[in-house]
C-alpha cells in the first residue's frame, strides 16, 4: 500500500507538467492569433493591429481590407464587410500606409468601386495564421486564401458556378498605372499611394499572373470601366479580368512587387514562387514561422498564456521591414526611400525607435545578432543617403515622436559584441545628431542648442514636449558615452556625454519630486500639474516620465530621497486614482482613456514611457513588488484575443515587453549588458541562441499564486543578483528560480544586488 501511495503521489505531483501545453511539437505557429489587438478604433486601442499575413520581417504584408481606401484603420475586427485583400506596408494606423494595392474576387453583376464590391464576412468563416489567411465572402460565394513569401504571395479563389466570375486589381488613387496582357494571363502596374516619407519618383511595381485564361479583360479608372482598354495611367486605375467557373473551381494567382522596377518585380516572382503551387508556398511559410518561433520554447500548464506568448512573439518578428531586394546577380540592393536611387546593401524601415529601442531591438541583439548587424548596416546606409539617422522611418523620414533614440540601438548592438558594419560611420552619425536638428522635428535633436547650452530644453522656447526631450537626450548621451568608451574615443569627448547624461537632474523638481518643465531663466514652470498629459511630455505626464532615467536609476533614487521614499513613490503610481488633465490635447486621447479604464491607477502600460517602471523596484531593494506588479500586468492586460492589448502594440514593443517579462527578465537599460529580473511566468523556457547554445529559465513551481522569487541559482550556484548578464545568457546555461506564494524580503534586496546605474 505504501508503494502504491508513493506511485500515486508521484503521478499527481507530475500531472501539471505531464499535461502542460508546450511548444515542444515545433509547431508554435498554430498557437499564434494574428487577430490579437484588432478590435481597435481611433478613440480606444486594443492594439491597433491588423492580421499581417507575412513572413518574418517580410518586405510585403497582406491583409483583408475592411476600411476605406486610405484609412489607417484598414482592418477592424468589428467591421462587417471586406473591400479587398491589400498588399500593405503599414506599421501603424497613425503613420498609415504606402505602396498599397488590393485584389478582390467578385461574382454576378460587375461592381468596381470598393463600396459596391464589398462583401459581408464572418469571423466564424475566417482563418488567420501568420503564414495563411482564408475567408468566405458571402455576397460573392467565394472563398479567398492567401499564402505569402517575403516579396510575393499566392492567392487561391474557390468560385461558385458562374458565367461571370471576376478578379479586380485595384491600384488605388493618387497616381497609378495598369496593363492587362491576356496572352500571358498577366497584369502589371504600379501604385504610388503613400502617406509621406517617399521621394518624388516613388512607385511600387507589381506583377500578377493567373493560372486561368481570361474571358473578359478591362481596365478601369475611378468607378468606371474603360471598355476595350487594357492599359491606363491616371489618378486611380485598376483592372478587371473574368472567367466562367464551375462550382468549387479554384483559380490561382501569383503576385509579386518591387520598389525598384517592373523587371525586379518579375524577378521577385520568379525567385520566390514561380515553381511552387499554393500548398507549397503555404508550407514554406509555415516552416519559416515555426523556425523562428521555436527559437524560444515555453512550457507551462496555462494554454492561454502560451498562446499569448507566441502571439506576441509573432508581432516582435514582423518589424522592421526588409526594404531590400536581390538583383539579377543575386546582390543585395535597395530603392532608397531617402534619395530615390537604387543603392547596394541593406535597408530596413517601418519603425519608430521611440517605441522599439526599449525592448524590440534588445531582443534582436540577444536572439538575432546577424539580423541586428544587417539593421546597423541599413542605418549607416540611411545616414549616407539622407544625412541623418532615421528615428521614425516609413519608408523614409517621418515627423513623428521625439528623441534621438537611434543612439540606443547602435550602442546596444556594439557593446553586446555585434560586428560587421561601419561602427565609426554610425558614431559620426550619432554625434551629428547631438548638434543638429534634422529635416523633420523627430530627426536629429529639436532644441539641441538649448539642451547643449543649458543642460535642458526650456519650457518657454516653443519646443514642445521639452522635458521628455531632455530626458531622452540625456539617456542617448549616456549611450554615446558608452559607445565612445568602447571605441576608445578621446576621454574629453566621452566625459562631455557622461556629463550630459546627468541632465535629467536639471528637470527634476526637488519640491514636488516630479520631473517638471523649466523656464529658460531657470525657474520651474507654473502652474504645475503632474497629471497633465502632453505639454512638457510626450503622450504621457510627469507621473509617467519621471522614471525615464534608464541610465541612472540610483541617481534618481537619491533625488527622490532614498530607497524607501523611492519605493513609496513607485507605489503611488498604482494607488493614485486615474486622474488626468487633457487640456493640452482638448480631449482624452486614446492613451489617456486606456490608462483610465484599466483599474491600475495612473500606470499607463498602453504607452511606452512607463513600461520599464515596474522593474525599478529592483534598484531600491524591493524586487518582490516588481514581481507582484509584473504578474498583474501580464495576467490582466494581455490575452491572445481581438482586444488583447491595453493600448497601441507599436511595431512589436508592447509585445516584446510581454515576451521578455514572461521569460523573467527585461532590458531596462539598452546600452549596458544587463537584463533586470522580474517574475518568470512559465515553468520552463528554453532560448536557443543563434549559435545553437541553449539558455534555460526554470521556475517549476511558477503559477498564478507562486509569483514571488524565494531564491535563485545560475548554473547550479546560488544567485542573489536581480539582473542577468548578456554574456551568461549567450554562452548558454540554466537559471533556476524557486517560486512561492509569499513575498521574499531577503532575496535580491541588498544594495549590491541591484542592476547597473551610473551613480554607485
Amino acid at each position: 500500500m505504501k508503494k502504491i501511495l508513493q506511485a500515486l503521489y508521484i503521478l499527481v505531483a507530475s500531472t501539471p507538467l505531464l499535461f502542460a501545453q508546450t511548444s515542444a511539437d515545433n509547431n508554435p505557429v498554430d498557437l499564434v492569433n494574428p487577430l490579437m489587438g484588432t478590435q481597435s478604433k481611433f478613440s480606444l486601442s486594443s492594439g491597433n493591429t491588423y492580421p499581417a499575413i507575412a513572413l518574418p520581417w517580410g518586405m510585403n504584408f497582406w491583409m483583408p481590407q475592411t476600411g476605406k481606401m486610405g484609412d489607417g484603420w484598414a482592418y477592424m475586427y468589428d467591421a462587417e464587410k471586406i473591400r479587398g485583400f491589400k498588399q500593405t506596408h503599414q506599421p501603424s494606423p497613425w503613420i498609415n500606409d504606402y505602396g498599397q494595392f488590393s485584389i478582390m474576387p467578385v461574382t454576378g453583376k460587375l461592381k468596381i468601386d470598393e463600396e459596391s464590391r464589398a462583401s459581408w464576412f464572418s469571423h466564424k468563416a475566417e482563418v488567420a495564421k501568420p503564414h495563411y489567411y482564408k475567408v468566405y465572402l458571402a455576397d460573392h460565394d467565394v472563398t479567398t486564401e492567401i499564402a505569402p513569401t517575403e516579396r510575393a504571395a499566392q492567392f487561391r479563389f474557390t468560385f461558385p458556378q458562374a458565367d461571370s466570375s471576376f478578379v479586380l486589381i485595384d491600384a488605388f488613387d493618387r497616381g497609378s498605372y495598369i496593363k492587362i496582357i491576356p496572352a500571358e494571363r498577366k497584369i502589371i502596374g504600379y501604385t504610388t499611394k503613400n502617406s509621406g516619407g517617399v521621394p518624388a519618383n516613388f512607385k511600387n511595381y507589381f506583377v500578377v499572373v493567373f493560372d486561368k485564361a481570361f474571358t473578359f479583360s478591362s481596365a478601369f479608372h475611378g468607378k468606371t470601366l474603360a471598355k476595350d482598354t487594357l492599359e491606363l495611367k491616371a489618378g486611380h486605375v485598376g483592372a478587371v479580368v473574368g472567367f466562367k467557373t464551375k462550382k468549387g473551381e479554384q483559380v490561382g494567382l501569383k503576385v509579386a512587387s518591387s520598389f525598384i522596377s517592373p523587371e525586379q518585380a518579375e524577378l521577385n516572382l520568379q525567385r520566390e514562387i514561380a515553381g511552387d503551387n499554393f500548398e507549397a508556398t503555404k508550407e514554406k511559410g509555415r516552416k519559416a514561422w515555426n523556425a523562428e518561433l521555436s527559437r524560444i520554447q515555453v512550457e507551462g500548464d496555462n494554454k492561454d498564456q502560451i498562446r499569448t506568448f507566441y502571439s506576441c512573439l509573432y508581432r516582435v518578428l514582423l518589424f522592421p521591414r526588409k526594404f531590400y531586394e536581390f538583383d539579377k546577380a543575386n546582390k543585395i540592393v535597395h530603392y532608397s526611400p531617402y534619395s530615390g536611387e537604387v543603392k547596394p546593401g541593406y535597408m530596413f524601415t517601418d519603425n519608430g525607435f521611440w517605441d522599439t529601442f526599449r525592448a524590440v531591438f534588445p531582443f534582436f541583439t540577444l536572439m538575432y545578432p546577424t539580423l541586428n548587424a544587417h539593421i546597423m548596416e541599413g542605418l549607416a546606409n540611411a545616414y549616407d543617403e539622407s544625412g541623418y539617422l532615421p528615428e521614425w522611418a516609413s519608408p523614409g523620414h517621418r515627423d513623428c515622436m521625439i528623441g534621438s533614440n537611434s543612439a540606443s540601438l547602435i550602442a546596444d548592438s556594439y557593446i553586446k559584441g555585434i560586428r560587421g558594419y561601419d561602427i565609426n560611420k554610425l558614431y559620426e552619425a550619432v554625434i551629428k545628431n547631438t548638434e543638429n536638428a534634422g529635416p523633420v522635428s523627430s530627426v536629429g535633436r529639436f532644441g539641441h542648442e538649448y539642451y547643449n547650452e543649458l543642460g535642458y530644453v526650456p519650457y518657454d522656447v516653443k519646443v514642445n514636449e521639452n522635458v521628455a526631450r531632455t530626458l531622452e537626450y540625456a539617456y542617448a548621451d549616456f549611450c554615446i558615452a558608452q559607445l565612445g568608451t568602447a571605441l576608445k574615443k578621446p576621454q574629453k569627448e566621452v566625459d562631455l556625454f557622461l556629463k550630459r547624461s546627468q541632465n535629467y537632474r536639471n528637470v527634476f523638481d526637488p519640491e514636488t519630486k516630479w520631473m517638471r518643465g523649466k523656464m529658460k531663466d531657470g525657474q520651474f514652470q507654473k502652474p504645475f500639474n503632474p497629471f497633465k498629459w502632453g505639454d512638457a511630455f510626450t503622450e504621457g505626464n510627469s507621473i509617467h516620465y519621471t522614471w525615464s532615467v534608464f541610465q541612472d536609476v540610483k541617481g534618481l533614487i537619491g533625488l527622490v530621497g532614498g530607497r524607501e521614499a523611492f519605493v513609496q513613490k513607485l507605489d503611488t503610481v498604482f494607488t493614485l486614482p486615474p486622474i488626468f488633465d487633457d487640456s493640452y490635447y482638448g480631449f482624452p486621447i486614446h492613451e489617456i482613456r486606456e490608462m483610465q479604464i484599466m483599474n491600475m491607477g495612473n500606470y499607463a502600460h498602453g504607452n511606452q514611457p512607463i513600461q520599464h517602471m515596474i522593474y525599478l523596484y529592483n534598484y531600491a531593494g524591493a524586487p518582490y513588488k516588481a514581481q507582484y506588479w509584473l504578474r498583474q500586468v501580464m495576467n490582466k492586460l494581455y490575452q491572445a484575443a481581438p482586444d488583447g492589448y491595453c493600448g497601441d502594440e507599436d511595431n512589436g514593443q508592447t509585445s516584446a515587453w510581454y515576451v521578455f517579462s514572461s521569460l523573467g527578465f527585461y532590458p531596462v537599460t539598452p546600452g549596458t549588458t544587463q537584463y533586470v529580473i522580474g517574475s518568470p511566468l512559465f515553468k520552463k523556457a528554453t532560448l536557443t541562441m543563434e549559435d545553437g547554445k541553449k539558455f534555460i529559465v526554470q521556475a517549476p513551481a511558477s503559477n498564478d499564486a507562486n509569483l514571488y522569487i524565494q531564491g535563485a541559482s545560475l548554473n547550479g550556484k546560488t544567485y542573489g543578483k536581480t539582473f542577468l548578464e548578456h554574456a551568461d545568457i549567450q554562452k548558454g546555461g540554466t537559471v533556476q528560480f524557486n517560486m512561492g506564494a509569499q513575498p521574499s524580503k531577503t532575496w535580491g534586496v541588498a544594495a549590491d544586488a541591484a542592476p547597473f546605474s551610473l551613480t554607485k
